[in-house]
């Protein structure tokens, strides 16, 4: 099951715009680090696991609290149409995660609206919700 993003990169496109997100994140968050292979094969990552998504690690110095955490998973969601034969866009969904596990989510599938128990502060709230604009124009712009 391939979802970590270094194994993703199968061509020079996709492998192009994994590096072109990377960038957009680190423009919005300097301090950030990107992590191309955030999965490990334990039960307790394997429930996050989505087979048709490109995920992405970014690591903070430390716990942020403009963050509510100390990690983001970010999601870039694919639906493979079998009747079709298409593979397209669906959604870029973030996570962040703390000492207690999961402290919230923003899923642009849904409402794009924060949930969880501790939510990011206002400024980083924005700046998520550019980034996420950003990888859905990234994708969806067939060059």
């Amino acid at each position: 099951m391939k979802v970590n993003a270094s194994e993703q990169a199968t061509s020079l496109t996709v492998a192009s715009k994994i590096a072109a997100i990377v960038n957009l994140f680190k423009s919005q968050f300097p301090d950030a680090k990107a992590d191309l292979k955030p999965w490990h094969s334990d039960p307790d990552t394997q429930e996050w696991v989505d087979p048709d998504s490109i995920d992405i690690g970014f690591h903070l110095p430390g716990w942020s609290p403009r963050f509510q955490g100390r990690s983001i998973l970010v999601q870039i969601r694919f639906h493979q149409d079998p009747i079709e034969h298409s593979y397209r866009l669906i959604g870029v969904e973030t996570a962040a995660f703390n000492h207690q596990g999961q402290a919230w989510r923003l899923s642009t599938v849904d409402n794009w609206q924060f949930v969880g128990q501790a939510l990011p502060s206002p400024d980083v709230a924005d700046k998520l919700k550019q980034f996420c604009r950003q990888v859905l124009e990234l994708w969806n712009n067939v060059t």
